[in-house]
């Protein structure tokens, strides 16, 4: 009931927000002895309604409580017992941090798959955007076959993985390296390997959505470029580096972003195809064992406060030295 309360109150807050902006907007009409037209601001306030309603509920709340339970002890099995605590939770992340725990695991196996995943996806999106980009025949079929994995559930291309990796002689890989004689092996859980199969898995699958991206932002290069290259004697390789990379820079800087912000989050597939040990999991995987499995609510909200910190420090510092001038 309290719960409901405070989203209510949390609600009306909102929405009086959102009238102090629609009378901020009256008074600055008036101030400039502009005629305001009040029907028709009205109904773009009413149209975009719906759409801020959705992003209160789903976006905005769950920050707002995400936030406030940080500070506390909140327990999901027993909601009526939370109280304040204050730092207690950050004071027990730096602590399990420092004692080499399970937290610690997480950022290094996190930290591990960002570094690896990122310049490999976007890699292999801009290898195969180039390579879609040649006008040939039978093209339109490779960039189906590409971008085919963006579409299969995580929860599909982890048990697929999952039969391609298997320890036993029927698995797919293991089947294939006994052609040549070599005993089966455990791939998945090899501790110094996890993370890297993962690494491909998620390259893999999510690499033909930025290959869209890119695709559509090479469209966009002027073919002028490439003749005046051609005509000063640059080969393939200056003309990429010269024409092609400055062209797709708007493009790469988003990219990049987004596949960190992405690769941040991972947690389905070392959940699916590992489980929770310290060779698998990850920063987001922990927060949700954290918060469904131990129920602890509260330290699980902790480290999303931190992670998300982290993660926005890393991104403003991206967009301002990979953006150029107009980004500083």
């Amino acid at each position: 009931m309290d719960l409901i309360l405070s989203a209510i109150l949390i609600f009306v807050a909102f929405v009086l927000i959102f009238l102090g902006v629609f009378i901020i907007d009256i008074i600055r009409a008036k101030k400039h002895n502009q005629k305001y037209r009040f029907k028709p601001m009205l109904a773009s306030f009413l149209f975009l309604l719906p759409a801020i309603v959705l992003a209160f509920f789903f976006v905005v709340l769950p920050i707002i409580y995400s936030l406030a339970y940080s500070f506390t002890d909140y327990n999901l099995l027993k909601p009526e017992q939370i109280s304040f605590n204050g730092f207690d939770n950050f004071v027990k992340i730096f602590k399990d941090i420092a004692s080499g725990g399970m937290l610690s695991h997480a950022i290094q196996n996190t930290l591990l798959f960002v570094v690896l995943v990122v310049p490999l996806q976007i890699g292999l999106a801009l290898g195969l955007a180039l390579f879609c980009n040649v006008k040939v025949k039978g093209n339109f079929f490779f960039k189906v076959c590409f971008f085919t994995p963006v579409v299969i559930s995580l929860t599909i291309t982890s048990y697929l993985w999952l039969e391609i990796l298997s320890p036993s002689e029927t698995g797919l890989l293991n089947s294939f390296l006994g052609l040549f004689g070599v005993a089966p092996q455990d791939f998945i859980n090899n501790p110094k390997m996890t993370i890297i199969w993962i690494v491909i898995i998620s390259a893999w699958q999510g690499c033909g959505y930025q290959m869209l991206i890119f695709l559509s932002a090479l469209s966009g290069i002027r073919k002028d470029l490439y003749e005046a290259a051609r005509l000063d004697g640059c080969n393939a390789w200056q003309r990429f580096l010269h024409v092609t990379l400055p062209g797709l820079r708007p493009t790469l800087l988003y990219i990049t972003i987004t596949v960190f912000i992405g690769a941040c989050r991972i947690m389905v597939q070392p959940m699916l195809m590992v489980g929770y040990q310290e060779n698998s999991v990850t920063l987001s995987y922990l927060m949700y064992y954290e918060g469904y499995s131990k129920h602890y609510v509260g330290y699980s909200a902790a480290i999303a406060l931190i992670m998300t910190i982290v993660i926005g420090t890393i991104t403003l510092l991206q967009r301002k030295f990979l953006g150029g001038k107009n980004n500083g």
